[in-house]
């Protein structure tokens, strides 16, 4: 990488912490500039698992506050999604590459619908969920668990295959199956999301050491930091359908890179 696209790699990193933290979607942000750097589908995705995990960590962190009160919670999907992490990253490794090409822009689609439609799916689920008590766990009935877990594996193994939008999907599942506010949702996403990225990036360096391209994994891993640290703590100030609008577009680029290979 020349010294320009070394600095594209660690700004976008940036970007997708940030976004991570608030949104979810930062994937959609690094994936195509990887892409556009010279990375293989495959290499670019596994490396940017590895570097994001960082960034994952600040902004969960940064978001402790919104987690009180549920580490009951937190402490029965964690192995649900583990599972999946491990599930995805598995079938990463050992799916051919031409599947993996020919999957990803379909999964990158359905990322950016589920982006562009994260704000009616927000008020819809804001409508039909009642305020609750901070400090009270809710009771959840053994159906429910039973689907949260089932939410959980699901995600994860999407996020350990490909991580665009994982934590949209975690949202909307978990929205539509606990009665919390959106930024107490977005707390257990982030919980869930370092779990599952962090997971199956030591899957990768375990097993596929060679696939990584560790000086792109490191710039992206020193901009996500930073970017999860200020998405934590500025984030919420921003104009949503800003970053909103620049994920939908990236993703779209990513596809016609992608397409045209």
């Amino acid at each position: 990488m020349t010294g320009w696209q070394m600095v594209a790699v660690a700004a976008a990193g940036f970007a997708a912490g940030g976004i991570n933290a608030v949104v979810g979607s930062g994937t959609l942000v690094t994936f195509p500039v990887l892409l556009a750097v010279g990375l293989p589908p495959l290499t670019a995705t596994i490396s940017n698992s590895l570097g994001l995990v960082p960034g994952n960590l600040a902004g969960a962190i940064g978001y402790r506050r919104e987690l009180r009160g549920q580490r009951r919670l937190l402490v029965r999907l964690l192995p649900a999604s583990i599972l999946g992490a491990l599930t995805g990253s598995f079938l990463l490794l050992h799916l051919p590459a031409s599947s993996f090409e020919a999957i990803v822009p379909a999964l990158i689609g359905l990322a950016v619908v589920l982006v562009a439609v994260q704000p009616a799916l927000q008020r819809a689920l804001a409508r039909n969920r009642p305020p609750t008590d901070d400090d009270v766990e809710q009771h959840i009935g053994p159906g429910r668990m039973a689907a949260l877990l089932a939410g959980a594996y699901a995600t994860g193994s999407y996020g350990g295959y490909f991580a665009a939008s994982q934590g949209v999907l975690q949202i909307g599942i978990f929205g539509l199956l606990l009665r919390e506010s959106l930024q107490r949702l977005n707390a257990v996403k982030n919980v869930l999301t370092t779990a599952v990225n962090g997971v199956a990036a030591a899957a990768y360096v375990v097993v596929a050491t060679d696939r990584v391209d560790w000086r792109a994994a490191a710039l992206i891993a020193v901009g996500a930091i930073l970017g999860g640290y200020v998405g934590a703590r500025f984030g919420r100030r921003l104009p949503a359908t800003f970053l909103r609008t620049a994920i939908v577009v990236l993703g779209l680029i990513a596809i016609a890179v992608l397409l045209s290979r």
